[in-house]
């Protein structure tokens, strides 16, 4: 016999917690993706200017402070966290910002500050092995430059970055606070790409449920896509309230033109969250239909169980009137007596049989 395929036994795996024990504004890394050396991608570009290189040494951001020029600093790893704090003295960036910006678990937000707005959000994507990343990004945003810190490499901006390279779109020619729309406007559209892939993993277990082929890890599955559903959600919801207050935010830094197209992401990140809320609803519809379709399994088996002894319990009695030991039971003496006691098991067996039919139990 093959044997059972047995499904991986994981740890459950625990969200980090903030931090107990520090005094506010301690800059402590509470994630898991460490990096040794810290990376920046920095783009400085303006509507007739563009340039872009990497490196590793943090001081390499301080040479951009040309106001006629936008610089988009893209810094990789979080885990050095004294590379943070020089970057974030550097930007004037307070004590408590500089602590959620290594705070992974740390809830999507935007604060406003006198000269720079300072916002929080999660980036999803699925990997080659079809799991849900959740990565904790957060980026500040001043007059002419925007700072975005992410726990490692790899995210949802190539589309981006190749617009202000070819200087497509009106983006060359915008401040940072249409740079910061981008940003935001890139996540919420990989959100619809995340939705979508999570409704098809959706389609797939609902065609298991109703094959006849039955998967003892679907039940399993139907959880796992739950947890998938509930990050989604702690993602989505929390930053429809943060565009909705950056819609409102009356900031010098925010063009009257740049909330035009915040106005337009506020209805993306809504419709986003309505698809989340429904597929939310399916899967807790998948799993009240695969314990219908369990109850239902079992009521047939209890069925064929329950019509068998209905069948056999008149039998049953027949045999149990013949097998007593009197001597004066009449029917015993008769010459072929043993076959019409089979005669009439036989015509009760098939009497039942109609009568079930008749009743549509069979």
């Amino acid at each position: 016999m093959a044997a059972k395929r047995k499904r991986k036994q994981q740890t459950p795996k625990i969200e980090p917690k903030r931090a107990r024990n520090l005094s506010p504004g301690t800059v402590k890394y509470t994630g898991e993706k460490s990096i040794t050396k810290t990376q920046l991608d920095i783009i400085d570009y303006s509507i007739d200017h563009y340039e872009r290189f990497e490196t590793h040494n943090i001081k390499d951001a301080f040479n951009f402070e040309d106001s006629s020029h936008i610089t988009w600093i893209n810094v990789n790893g979080l885990s050095n966290t004294d590379d943070i704090i020089t970057l974030g003295n550097h930007f004037e960036l307070h004590k408590l910002i500089q602590e959620d910006i290594v705070t992974t678990n740390q809830r999507p937000k935007i604060d406003e500050y006198e000269n720079y707005l300072f916002i929080v959000f999660k980036m999803l994507h699925y990997d080659e092995n079809e799991q849900l990343t959740n990565e904790h990004v957060s980026m500040v945003m001043g007059k002419d430059y925007v700072v975005m810190f992410q726990e490692a490499e790899g995210d949802v901006f190539n589309d981006l970055r190749e617009r202000l390279e070819h200087g497509k779109g009106r983006i060359r020619g915008a401040r940072a606070d249409y740079l910061m729309f981008a940003i935001l406007d890139a996540v919420v559209d990989n959100y619809f790409t995340v939705v979508e892939f999570l409704s098809n993993k959706l389609e797939v277990l609902e065609d298991k449920l109703f094959d006849d082929k039955e998967d003892p890890n679907i039940i399993e599955e139907i959880q796992d896509l739950k947890k998938e559903i509930l990050k989604i959600r702690k993602a989505v919801v929390p930053l429809r309230e943060v565009v909705n207050r950056l819609e409102k935010m009356e900031s010098s830094l925010i063009e009257e033109r740049t909330n035009k197209y915040i106005r337009d992401l506020y209805d993306h990140i809504i419709q986003v969250n309505e698809s989340v809320e429904i597929y939310r609803e399916m899967i807790w519809g998948l799993m009240d239909m695969y314990m219908t379709t369990i109850s239902n399994k079992m009521n047939e088996v209890m069925k064929v169980l329950t019509i068998m002894a209905s069948i056999f319990i008149p039998l049953t009695f027949l045999a149990g009137i013949y097998g007593m030991n009197f001597s004066n039971m009449p029917e015993l003496q008769y010459h072929y007596g043993y076959y019409y006691l089979l005669g009439a098991m036989v015509l009760v067996f098939f009497a039942m049989i109609w009568y079930f039919k008749r009743k549509k139990w069979l």
